[in-house]
């Protein structure tokens, strides 16, 4: 089958990437879909069930660090565009393993820059996913894209270089870059070290929400159909060399969410929270709130289209219908198979730093 565009996404077997590559295989029968992951912990193959079988998907294992899988595949696939999600994102972990961050982030990045802008046929577009913690926190300002990046725990220094890696390219070669700065993402898949659903598996197991600190903490809330339709609506009609804002006006303190979701999966009154709370020490640095405006993307005819109850409702409802997803997940990817329809690729070639 003759595809009309072809489509890299980098980390699409991850919360985020899995959800993309899903509504680009379904959305775009005429695109060819590929996925290049390296199936980490907090990925998992069960996410792309419904897709694998689709003719116009193919899975690749490998590491976005790695440069000789990365030019063979820009070399032969004649990319048309590339999505970059691949990427460390718990932000515990950065302050303990930094250099495994700085590596994926930062170095995959470079990598994946380098054999695109190398590549005989140009991607059209690159799009990288970052992250409004490059903004560091504030009380009272609101970010938009020309605001300073003053980021203040390990991920999100490594994701504020790896744009200014990105941003390099289109300064010095014209490369068609766009990145994108989100808000929290939640909803259905989403690994159990985020706070949603780790409060939401510890309920389930009969534990108490464990909330890091006394300050009162709180986030903004995007359900991921509505970052899936920001990407799409940033390829569609985004500016290369621009940055785009992807968020919402649902701010949530965790103290907040935590009752909710207590309540949710509990059905227990107000009186009996506190029973279901337990605090814990903070991480070395936390930031109270990231508050962003997306008004540059809301004028391409973007808008958040799920309200904070839908989407809460269906994510909940989701963890409850699938309790052992990620207990009885496993990263290993099963037969490779290379026949229509199940299109599935694996190169062996060492990417240890």
């Amino acid at each position: 089958m003759d595809f009309s565009r072809t489509v890299l996404v980098t980390g699409g077997s991850g919360f985020i990437g899995s959800h993309l590559v899903c509504s680009l295989v379904n959305r775009h029968p005429d695109w060819r879909i590929i996925n290049l992951d390296n199936l980490d912990y907090c990925c998992s193959p069960r996410s792309l069930e419904s897709v694998e079988d689709k003719a116009n998907y193919t899975f690749i294992r490998g590491d976005v660090c790695n440069p000789r899988l990365l030019g063979h595949i820009f070399s032969t696939e004649n990319i048309d565009v590339v999505f970059h999600l691949a990427a460390k994102t718990h932000v515990e972990s950065s302050f303990v393993t930094l250099s495994a961050f700085q590596w994926v982030n930062i170095e995959g990045t470079r990598v994946l820059l380098g054999a695109a802008h190398r590549a005989q046929r140009r991607p059209q577009r690159f799009i990288y996913a970052s992250t409004d913690e490059v903004y560091g926190a504030s009380l009272h300002e609101v970010f938009d894209e020309s605001s300073p990046l003053t980021p203040s725990n390990p991920y999100a220094a490594t994701k504020a270089a790896a744009e200014y890696l990105v941003r390099s390219y289109w300064d010095e070669y014209k490369f068609p870059v766009i990145i994108t700065r989100s808000n929290n993402i939640y909803g259905p898949r989403q690994h159990t070290e985020k706070v949603i659903p780790r409060f939401l598996t510890l309920l389930q197991n009969n534990k108490k929400c464990t909330i890091q600190g006394t300050l009162p903490k709180s986030r903004h809330f995007l359900y991921v159909d509505d970052a899936v339709d920001a990407f799409l609506k940033v390829l569609e009609r985004g500016t290369v060399g621009e940055v785009y804002n992807v968020g919402t006006s649902c701010e949530i303190p965790i103290m907040q969410l935590a009752g909710e979701l207590i309540k949710m999966v509990k059905n227990i009154p107000d009186s009996e929270l506190n029973d279901w709370l337990e605090f814990v020490p903070d991480r070395p640095r936390v930031d109270l709130r990231y508050p962003i405006s997306s008004e540059k993307l809301q004028q391409l005819g973007w808008r958040a289209e799920v309200s904070w109850a839908e989407g809460i409702r269906h994510t909940v409802k989701w963890y409850q219908d699938n309790p052992d997803f990620w207990s009885g997940a496993s990263n290993e990817q099963g037969p490779i198979r290379s026949e229509p329809g199940n299109n599935s690729s694996q190169y062996v070639a060492s990417s240890v730093p």
